[in-house]
């Protein structure tokens, strides 16, 4: 404070129940008067080596006043509970509401069937490969940041609002390789802030490398919503209205994204791919001794998307139905597109049925009892499950800015501020880039990650090939376009009769040409240098049908998944197995979700309890065999000139309620009946074990 460093802006961009701007607490890079959760940094110590830090580290005594601590969000609604901020003295950060209360309400009241589910979509920990990184150090009197990030951009913003005497002409962020964002590197760490003020006051290079503990610590953490949610359903099993009542753990220091997340992307697809016009939603963003939460792979929409398909398999249990034929009698219709959700959202395109039917029979839906008698002959209960789904895709960032550079010695570079993440969309552009330029690959260069070079939105939302790749095609055609002019030009011939082919200019009917690098060579700065501004026309709507089918030991509790389906309408693939890769990649941390991953707080002291792999449980490959992915590419999205579609997040979203609908199938075959609705994740094995024992553990909603 006394050095002038503000804290990270959070614009007040929602509501809290009184009218008042969203709570949020200043957020320093270091704590000021107030520790707010376990791992919120307290003190920065500069050394010549780890070793010396880190002994420095160990003879700091920070004098503290132990205060009431609540790591439960339901618990901080309470009256009386431990007030987080005097800003928020309900702990309550902000709020929501969508639809119309009173129809849904009458829609409930003339129902033939009812459902009603309590669900959690717990915490979790994005954990990448490789955990946070900056470097900062004053080059030519310019401030250099070196980090892990999916948005450089962003970064240097925050640095200049946040350290005083900066500006956007003083800084520049460059990233390399990043090992793995998943949306936590998203946005900066008062880390990233607190290394650059000490680079800038010494003078000399200051970097500080996150260990896997200090991750699960202060790194952002994902999901943590609790919700009631109910479907209200006529006789023949037509939704009639949805309500749903969500309060999501925003932790200390929330922020406007994680506020939007929760209170508004979220609900966006909470309707999905079905017909429902009534709605009432309400959610509540709470203040507790946690980390933050923020962006983790999907981002709202897996949370909405779980409960949507946990109640769907609800509603077919009480209408005795069968899961995909009440799915169907739901669907949005082809004819009926573009269709306008009740949230106001636009889907451009889908043919929802036809996903389903490709769904259901690359996973043998009909052949499932069979394999059921076969396992139960073994000793085994099994259960299927299935989520048929969508997701919105683009951080609402639809312009894109992306410069080519051609060269004499015949390379052309291509400069985005989108940023590779370990998504191989470096590859994709370069592809993009080919299909224009008709040239080898190995003369394609990709430059990401330096803020000097481009500036932009950067990489979240899955927008990366649909909104980035778009402009880079784009880029590509008018750098061709306009050396087709310098080349009619230089051949003096007409702009009509100049064509281009595989790297050369040839004029129509002659031995008349021009190399395109020969071409650059040719121009007074050395180069063809084009920079290109293009938008697509909003965001994708990508959606698929997973299936899922499990094995239970009633024994143990261990639950194996023992066949995978699924089949995505993600438009054009531009490299498949790419996307491959972010499907059933995406898949497996939904699965990790779904049966092993939570972040746990002590709830008296608010340690945190799961600090490292010893603790928290990542899925392991082992675990995930007979993988049946399939892409249908017959429906382009009309949103973009390219027909793609997002699909980074696709996978995770469509997993996690495909396995637990699963194994809640599995337990009620087994006598549970509805009582298995009761399960929540994670489904470990002492939690199946429970289950089948009849215990669920306490209610997660109050009565």
């Amino acid at each position: 404070m006394a050095a002038g460093v503000k804290p990270i802006p959070t614009a007040p961009a929602f509501k809290r129940p009184d009218g008042q701007p969203m709570a949020a607490p200043p957020k320093l890079p270091l704590a000021h008067q107030r520790v707010r959760y376990v791992g919120e940094p307290v003190v920065a110590i500069v050394a010549s080596s780890r070793q010396a830090a880190k002994a420095a580290a160990d003879l700091v005594i920070v004098e503290t006043e132990d205060l009431p601590v609540n790591v439960d969000p339901m618990r901080a609604l309470q009256p009386g509970a431990p007030v987080l901020w005097e800003g928020a003295p309900d702990n309550i950060s902000a709020e929501m509401c969508h639809g119309d209360a009173a129809a849904t309400e009458a829609a409930f009241a003339s129902a033939a069937h009812r459902v009603s589910l309590d669900l959690v979509n717990q915490r979790v920990a994005p954990s990448p490969m490789e955990p946070r990184s900056v470097l900062a150090y004053v080059d030519g009197g310019r401030l250099t940041v070196r980090l892990s990030s999916q948005m450089p951009t962003g970064v240097r913003g925050s640095l200049v609002d946040a350290i005083p005497g900066l500006s956007v002409d003083t800084v520049r962020v460059l990233v390399g390789d990043v090992g793995g964002g998943f949306g936590m590197k998203t946005g900066i760490y008062p880390e990233d802030i607190a290394v650059a003020w000490c680079a800038l006051q010494l003078q000399r290079p200051v970097k500080w490398q996150a260990e896997r503990l200090e991750d699960f610590l202060s790194a952002v953490h994902g999901r943590d919503v609790l919700s009631r949610a109910e479907l209200a359903l006529d006789a023949q099993g037509r939704v009639l209205a949805m309500r749903v009542h969500s309060v999501a753990n925003c932790g200390a220091y929330p922020s406007t994204t994680s506020a939007a997340i929760q209170l508004l992307i979220g609900p966006w697809v909470a309707t999905s791919i079905y017909d429902i016009a009534v709605i009432d939603f309400r959610f509540t963003a709470v203040l507790t001794h946690c980390a933050p939460t923020g962006a983790y792979r999907g981002a709202g929409r897996p949370e909405a998307i779980y409960i949507t398909e946990r109640l769907m398999d609800a509603a077919a249990r009480e209408l005795r139905l069968d899961g995909a034929e009440l799915r169907r009698r739901n669907m949005i219709r082809p004819e009926q597109m573009p269709y306008r959700n009740p949230m106001g959202q636009v889907y451009d395109s889908g043919r929802f049925e036809s996903i389903m039917d490709q769904g259901l029979a690359l996973a043998d839906w009909a052949g499932f009892d069979k394999r059921k008698a076969d396992s139960a002959q073994r000793g085994k209960l099994r259960g299927r499950g299935i989520a048929t789904f969508l997701e919105w895709t683009g951080g609402n960032v639809f312009e894109e800015r992306v410069t080519v550079d051609v060269t004499p010695d015949g390379f052309i570079e291509i400069g985005s501020a989108t940023q590779a993440m370990g998504q191989g969309i470096a590859t994709s552009y370069a592809q993009l880039a080919v299909d224009v330029f008709d040239v080898p690959i190995e003369r394609v260069r990709i430059v990401q990650g330096d803020t000097d070079r481009l500036n932009g939105f950067g990489s979240a939302g899955s927008r990366s090939l649909f909104t980035g790749g778009s402009a880079v095609r784009v880029a590509a055609q008018r750098t061709v376009d306009k050396g087709r002019e310098l080349a009619a030009q230089a051949l003096e011939a007409p702009l009509a009769d100049v064509e281009y082919r595989a790297g050369r200019f040839n004029v129509a009917g002659t031995d008349l040409g021009v190399e395109l690098a020969t071409l650059a060579g040719q121009q007074p700065e050395q180069r063809i240098f084009v920079d290109s501004t293009s938008s697509v026309g909003g965001p994708t709507w990508p959606n698929g049908c997973h299936v899922c089918e499990v094995e239970i030991d009633p024994e143990t509790g261990a639950v194996q998944i023992v066949a995978y389906a699924s089949v995505n309408d993600i438009g054009r693939v531009v490299s498949p197995a790419i996307v491959r890769g972010q499907i059933d990649g995406g898949a497996v941390q939904g699965i990790g979700q779904a049966l092993c991953e939570r972040i746990t707080y002590d709830p008296d002291t608010g340690q945190l309890l799961s600090a490292s792999f010893m603790d928290y449980a990542m899925p392991h490959a082992d675990g995930f065999r007979a993988f049946k992915t399939r892409f249908d590419t017959s429906i382009p999205c009309l949103n973009n000139t390219m027909g793609v579609k997002g699909v980074g997040e696709l996978g995770t979203i469509g997993a996690t309620p495909a396995v637990v609908n699963a194994v809640v199938d599995a337990l009620a075959s087994a006598g549970l009946g509805r009582n298995a609705e009761r399960v929540q994740m994670p489904l470990t094995s002492e939690v199946v074990w429970r289950a089948l024992k009849g215990d669920f553990g306490p209610s997660v909603w109050p009565a």
